[in-house]
């Protein structure tokens, strides 16, 4: 009885150590293919996100009327201010451009003095969420 189990064990190890050699993880190469026009979709969801408040931040209103004056505002405040952010917010029935993204009300305050040289109406606001 023992000869007969011992002779399958051994039968199995062989087998396995064989068998295991040809085993391996598969390989292949992923073409993805996508439509051009999904990358213009994110891009858009990106700007409808960029304009949405979900925070606790500061910003700094630098206009509201009229939507050509607010895209020309904007324009002309991202010519010379490259590194702030700026967005146009409407509110019925006026158009807004917010500037900024400050984490806390002293460097929101520090931003608007700057600012203000610029854009005189500029004020501090902390958007509803």
């Amino acid at each position: 009885m023992k000869i007969k189990t011992t002779k399958r064990v051994i039968l199995a190890v062989f087998f396995l150590a064989f068998t295991s050699k040809k085993i391996c993880a598969q390989e292949s190469n992923v073409t993805l293919s996508q439509d051009p026009k999904f990358e213009q979709l994110l891009s858009e969801k990106r700007k409808i996100n960029s304009s949405l408040t979900i925070t606790d931040r500061y910003k700094i209103q630098i206009y509201s009327g009229e939507s050509e004056p607010a895209k020309k505002t904007l324009s002309d405040f991202r010519k010379e201010f490259k590194v702030y952010d700026g967005t146009i917010v409407f509110n019925t029935p006026v158009y807004k451009v917010w500037i900024g993204n400050f984490k806390t009300r002293i460097e929101a305050e520090r931003n608007l003095n700057l600012l203000k040289k610029k854009f005189p109406n500029a004020l501090l606001i902390r958007p509803n969420k």
